[in-house]
């Protein structure tokens, strides 16, 4: 079985400012981590092809997720390979999408190829507090 997840959050700042926060390593050592965890430890490689490697530092321990860039295509699409140990070591395919709304953004992000019901429900939780704190992080008036 594969299944997948999507969140979704309207934001008030612009796509390019939220596409190159993916892709920028500092900003998401910041955002890209479960809540009450320590900041991340990122190294990436943003283009096509090119790899990169989160390790969330949680309170139970320090988790590494990484992939490859597969879709650079800014600032509407970006979509990568995630392996961890949520996935069982396998690849699976997240989607981030980029739509402008006013003078805000929705970022849509779709989680594919969950290996199964344990693990959609991981990420279900996991990229919905991420994408909170990616949204108050990154508005137009908050601290970026």
């Amino acid at each position: 079985m594969t299944a997948a997840v999507t969140v979704s959050r309207r934001i008030a700042a612009s796509a390019d400012r939220l596409f190159d926060a993916w892709l920028d390593p500092v900003s998401l050592a910041v955002w890209m981590r479960r809540d009450g965890s320590e900041p991340s430890n990122v190294v990436a490689d943003p283009r096509v092809g090119g790899a990169f490697t989160i390790t969330m530092n949680d309170p139970g321990g320090s988790f590494v997720h990484a992939g490859s860039y597969t879709v650079i295509d800014r600032p509407h699409t970006l979509e990568f390979t995630w392996r961890s140990i949520a996935t069982h070591h396998t690849d699976s395919v997240v989607r981030v999408t980029f739509r402008p709304d006013g003078d805000a953004t929705v970022v849509e992000v779709r989680h594919e190829q969950l290996p199964d019901a344990e693990a959609v429900q991981q990420h279900t939780e996991g990229w919905t507090e991420i994408i909170d704190r990616f949204a108050r992080t990154l508005a137009e008036n908050g601290d970026a």
